[in-house]
């Protein structure tokens, strides 16, 4: 079973990284939702979620991928954060699954994990795309690292995740399943 890392950053957008998590989770990958902090973490827009795991808890060889949701101050805390840089640097240089969707692929810039690649972000902020070739699309899959642009774009980003984690088959019975037509 393939199994994902999700951070939990005080401010985290709750649309992207909770329909990411349910999406993943309705494809039988088993997803950990790791906190900054211990204790409940409050989003972006007063949503209040417990995580799976302390982030001291963790380590990256467990997981086949990495996820960072956006929101605002969410990305800000996860791009102070050097664990957060630590984990998805690690999980690049080993060849596992590094996807940011709205500002975090800025946290994945900071990293130096997009040099060279193309990438998306929050339209408005391809500035903080340092060292990749911003792209202007809903999703974006350069090797293993895969961004997407925000909130409304939460459902696609995971449903690629779930082809990229569990393969095409399992993705298109899940975006019939959901009613979604992309």
């Amino acid at each position: 079973m393939a199994k994902a890392l999700l951070f939990l950053a005080p401010g985290f957008e709750e649309i992207e990284a909770l329909s990411i998590v349910d999406t993943l989770r309705r494809a039988g990958v088993e997803v950990v939702m790791v906190g900054l902090k211990k204790g409940s973490i409050e989003g972006a827009h007063g949503v209040i979620v417990m995580p799976d795991s302390a982030m001291d808890a963790i380590t990256i060889e467990d997981f086949d991928a990495v996820v960072l949701p956006g929101g605002n101050p969410g990305y800000l805390n996860l791009g102070k954060d050097p664990r957060v840089l630590d984990v998805a640097t690690k999980a690049f240089e080993t060849g596992k699954i590094v996807a940011a969707i709205c500002a975090a692929p800025s946290v994945l810039a900071k990293g130096g994990i997009l040099q060279g690649k193309k990438a998306t972000i929050y339209p408005g902020m391809e500035s903080f795309l340092t060292g990749s070739e911003p792209v202007n699309e809903r999703v974006v899959v350069d090797g293993t690292v895969v961004t997407s642009q925000g909130p409304g774009t939460a459902l696609e980003f995971g449903i690629k995740l779930v082809e990229l984690l569990v393969g095409t088959q399992k993705a298109q019975e899940l975006k019939a399943e959901l009613v979604v037509n992309f």
